[in-house]
C-alpha cells in the first residue's frame, strides 16, 4: 500500500452471526458498528491514533453521519471497506466509507461521516496537531484526483 493510497484500501471485515436481525440479513445498526472500525482504521492511517489521542490528551467526536444502503449482506460474508477523504479544515475531517462484499464485488453500503477533534480537557473542539494537519493536506491532494463518490453530499426526503 502507498503511504497515501487514493483511496484507503486496508479495512476488513466479516458480518458475524450476532449481527443478523429477523430479516436473515446484517441490521442497520451494526453497519455503523463495522464502519466505525472502519473509521478507527482511517484514523490511525491519518496519525490520530490511540498514542497521539492519548499524548495530546485529544479525542474526536461524530457530528454527522449519513448511511446508504444498496446491497444486503448476510452472515459470514467478506467486506472490503475504502475509505476517501473529502475534506478538512483545523478542527474537522470529512470522509467517506465505502462497504463492499469482499468476495463478490458488489456495493453493499456507504457512510459518509464529520468528525470534530476534540480537547478532552475542554470536550470542545480544538486544531489538529500541525504534523495531522500536514498529513491530512498530503491525503488531501492524493485523494482529490479521485472522483468524488455519488454518495457523498446527498440529502434525504421525499421532494427535492
Amino acid at each position: 500500500m502507498s503511504d497515501l493510497a487514493a483511496p484507503l484500501d486496508v479495512y476488513r471485515d466479516v458480518v458475524r452471526p450476532e449481527w443478523i436481525d429477523h430479516n436473515g440479513h446484517m441490521n442497520v445498526g451494526y453497519y455503523l458498528v463495522v464502519f466505525d472500525f472502519a473509521t478507527d482504521e482511517f484514523f490511525r492511517w491519518v496519525g490520530l491514533d490511540a498514542a497521539h489521542r492519548h499524548a495530546q490528551a485529544i479525542t474526536t467526536f461524530c457530528l454527522e453521519a449519513h448511511v446508504t444502503y444498496h446491497r444486503e449482506v448476510r452472515s459470514g460474508d467478506p467486506l472490503r471497506f475504502t475509505t476517501v477523504l473529502l475534506g478538512h479544515d483545523a478542527k474537522r475531517i470529512h470522509y467517506i466509507h465505502t462497504m463492499y462484499h469482499a468476495r463478490e464485488g458488489y456495493l453493499a453500503s456507504t457512510n459518509e461521516l464529520m468528525s470534530l477533534h476534540v480537547d478532552l480537557a475542554t470536550r470542545r473542539g480544538a486544531p489538529m496537531h500541525r504534523a495531522v494537519l500536514e498529513r491530512l493536506a498530503a491525503i488531501q491532494a492524493a485523494h482529490d484526483a479521485l472522483p468524488r463518490p455519488p454518495q457523498a453530499g446527498r440529502r434525504i426526503g421525499l421532494t427535492w
